[in-house]
């Protein structure tokens, strides 16, 4: 690389030192859910890591530069800004340049994540394949197909197109690995009747198969996918009720573009009272351990 990384003498000593770290994004905090919640579930996610024993490297670009971990102070300021650019492939040349603030994205954190030599990033929910536009595919989706990292999260986000999400990711040949279940985590449920490629029932199996990607060097990232806890899950029929109300509505008001997906994310979370958000911070927890988990494997040659 011709630049520096800012890392975060914590997440430099645990990688130098061969020991488990975590990439998690920001977009969550400046985009996700409103202040001062932003914030405090920023800081959840990150003990969770911590919990199970791996270091949590939260990425962002802090006044154009990029930044790997961040510090109490510096999430509390993401978590406060206003003027703070998501940050996919395209737009961290611009931030940089100008010296801005961003929050990445899963495209995003899966580059730097990359660059810094960290192998395994929890999320949420990917990005992929808008209803009704099959055109319409994320930054994400390509990011998996180059992008050597194992990204654990729910699966893609529900108000997406599932089936076409994953006729992309089997097109660009990403493997979809089930963690704990044979198909898709519809993201607020457990399930989507979508089979993945493969299922694992441990950390050490999940491992096993990003240690084979990484000496095949195919290039390309893995998605580990991990169902809402069944506690918290919110059933899919009930789910889909409320979605399908949310597109309407966004359709009725025209929205377009780059908004669609956070006036249906907030959208769904009103007309749910509550239970979408409710699964949402208990799958973000559930995917952080997992994540954790699965780099502490990875730590453990």
């Amino acid at each position: 690389m011709t630049f520096e990384l800012t890392i975060h003498p914590e997440v430099e000593a645990a990688l130098a030192e061969g020991r488990p770290v975590v990439a998690l994004e920001s977009t969550l905090i400046t985009h996700g859910f409103p202040a001062p919640e932003n914030v405090e579930i920023a800081a959840a996610i990150e003990q969770a890591v911590r919990e199970q024993g791996a270091v949590p490297a939260t990425i962002a670009v802090l006044g154009g530069q990029i930044t790997v971990g961040l510090t109490p102070a510096q999430l509390e300021y993401l978590g406060t800004s206003r003027n703070v650019r998501k940050c996919s492939r395209r737009d961290l040349p611009i931030v940089v340049a100008r010296g801005e603030d961003g929050a990445t994205t899963v495209a995003g954190t899966m580059i730097v994540a990359h660059w810094a030599g960290i192998e395994v990033f929890g999320t949420g929910g990917i990005g992929g394949v808008h209803r009704g536009y099959p055109f319409d595919e994320s930054a994400d989706l390509l990011e998996l197909a180059h992008t050597p990292v194992a990204v654990v999260c729910a699966g893609a986000k529900a108000i997406l197109d599932l089936p076409l999400t994953m006729e992309v990711l089997e097109t660009h040949g990403v493997p979809v690995i089930g963690y704990q279940t044979a198909e898709l985590p519809a993201f607020y449920s457990r399930r989507s009747g979508l089979p993945v490629d493969v299922r694992v029932d441990s950390p050490e199996e999940a491992a096993v198969i990003i240690r084979a990607n990484r000496r095949l060097n195919l290039g390309g990232g893995l998605l580990v996918t991990v169902p809402v806890p069944a506690a918290d899950e919110w059933p899919a029929e009930e789910a889909q009720e409320v979605i399908n109300q949310a597109i309407a509505d966004a359709q009725t008001a025209g929205i377009t573009g780059k908004a669609v997906t956070p006036y249906l994310l907030g959208r769904v979370s009103e007309l749910s009272g509550g239970r979408s958000k409710k699964a949402n911070i208990a799958l973000l927890l559930n995917n952080a351990r997992v994540a954790a988990q699965i780099s502490r494997s990875l730590a453990d040659k």
